[in-house]
């Protein structure tokens, strides 16, 4: 039988957690998280990461493989995925990737090989001192066709495409080859059409659970100044915490930010995959029947 890899895509907020876990249970497999910021311990109510609860309800990999300040490039990512989806279709299980990181579902079902080039932690803080307008700056002009595909409000990418620039002599761009997975890939797609209300449901829960009181511990133990803390639900509360914004104030910057990512992650999902779009109220069934026509 040829071996199955499964992908639950979509954008945040869409059901792609409840749906990962009702499949594992179905399937008798491992859900294997395909978030970029999941993955960092400590970083738990800012990233909407599995509950200890939903975690108990089926077996979750891939999350809390660092600490904040030490990032892990998509290269390193890789090299913790790949074992546990070559686990799970050796023991004659589908292979199920959860999550909404487009550039690495597209790296592990696509095959795209990032560079092999290790962190350079001394050239990351040189790049952090310069500032993340002058770096996106600098990678424009080095590198146009990496920068035209990173946010200029993302430093995490937008550094490492300049240390691989620097580190190898040539662009991120030129080094990224295909080697496609031995397997058969089937995407199912989450995209309801109440996204913007779940995810203001959700960005309404964050703050709840303690968003600031976890981004106040992580700025405490890995400064204020740490990347992935100016990202989505992160960069707001710690606005908070300056006196900058009132709770209710960056609780609804949040949902906007959100909610252009959100657009982002349609975009992203429409031009380099072609999943099978569920329907949310038959998403399950929906799914486990396109699963086994896929095994058949």
């Amino acid at each position: 039988m040829t071996p199955l890899m499964v992908l639950v895509l979509g954008p945040t907020a869409s059901g792609k957690t409840s749906l990962g876990i009702a499949l594992a249970q179905k399937l008798d497999c491992r859900v294997l998280s395909i978030d970029s910021r999941q993955l960092y311990a400590g970083m738990d109510i800012g990233t909407a990461k599995p509950s200890r609860e939903e975690q108990q309800q089926a077996p979750h990999e891939l999350l809390n493989l660092s600490t904040p300040d030490q990032p892990i490039n998509l290269q390193q990512f890789c090299g913790h995925a790949q074992p546990l989806i070559e686990q799970e279709q050796q023991r004659g299980r589908p292979a199920l990737l959860v999550g909404g990181s487009g550039l690495y579902l597209q790296a592990l079902s696509q095959g795209l090989q990032p560079p092999a080039l290790p962190p350079q932690p001394g050239l990351r803080q040189q790049l952090q001192q310069l500032g993340q307008s002058y770096c996106h700056q600098l990678l424009r002009q080095a590198d146009p066709q990496a920068a035209a595909k990173i946010q200029p409000n993302d430093p995490i990418r937008t550094q490492r495409a300049l240390e691989v620039l620097y580190g190898t002599g040539q662009t991120i761009s030129s080094q990224q080859g295909r080697c496609p997975p031995a397997c058969r890939v089937l995407e199912l797609g989450l995209n309801p059409s109440d996204l913007k209300e779940r995810i203001e449901q959700r960005t309404a829960a964050l703050y709840a659970r303690g968003l600031v009181a976890e981004t106040e511990t992580l700025s405490r133990r890995y400064g204020a100044d740490l990347p992935l803390l100016q990202t989505i639900g992160y960069g707001e509360a710690l606005a908070v915490l300056a006196g900058r914004l009132s709770k209710s104030e960056a609780q609804a910057l949040t949902c906007r930010r959100t909610w252009l990512f959100a657009k982002r992650q349609r975009t992203w999902f429409r031009n380099r995959h072609q999943p099978l779009w569920l329907n949310p109220e038959s998403a399950l069934e929906e799914a486990l029947e396109a699963i086994a026509a896929a095994r058949s």
